[in-house]
């Protein structure tokens, strides 16, 4: 008896799913459906390197043009050097290319490769790899702090009008 009501049970839910879902599509197909982002295939390449991931800043009025930030740390306990002042200029140094890093994930993106081997449906390793690739120009030092005993904090920007001069010459080529 119970095979019955649940051969029963079986066949009123796939009778539903086939409904519904007949229904959708029919309503998906007259609707007047489009993508609110249209993105030109052609106009971006993924493989180019240069200014890519600013294209929607590239095509935009100069009012939307952002100012872009970035902030940097370093240990000073950790950077080489035989005196103290050595290691905090060369924390200074490694916070500015930190911050130089961020900027140039905003500007140009960043890629990411990623490994992952499982065995008997169990992951035995995982891995990620991170790749930062562009050239940053016009980035100004808003400022140098310690932050703590240890570590140094630098803060870099680029303007508006910085901005404005790399979209007109990624225009140019």
């Amino acid at each position: 008896m119970s095979f019955i009501k649940s051969k029963k049970f079986l066949v009123s839910i796939t009778a539903c799913a086939v409904f519904l879902s007949t229904g959708c599509l029919q309503n998906m197909a007259n609707s007047n459906f489009s993508p609110i982002n249209n993105f030109n295939e052609n106009k971006i390449n993924s493989d180019s390197d240069g200014v890519v991931a600013l294209k929607e800043v590239f095509d935009s009025s100069v009012e939307k043009i952002p100012t872009l930030s970035a902030v940097g740390y370093a240990v000073v306990s950790s950077q080489p050097g035989r005196t103290d002042a050595q290691k905090r200029l060369m924390a200074i140094r490694s916070a500015r290319m930190a911050a130089m890093r961020e900027l140039a994930e905003q500007i140009h993106g960043i890629q990411v490769d990623s490994n992952t081997t499982v065995i008997d449906l169990m992951v035995q390793n995982d891995t990620f790899r991170a790749v930062v690739k562009g050239i940053i120009r016009g980035a100004k030092t808003v400022r140098i702090n310690p932050t703590g005993v240890d570590t140094y904090e630098t803060v870099l920007e680029i303007d508006k009008d910085m901005m404005l001069m790399m979209l007109k010459s990624a225009r140019r080529t």
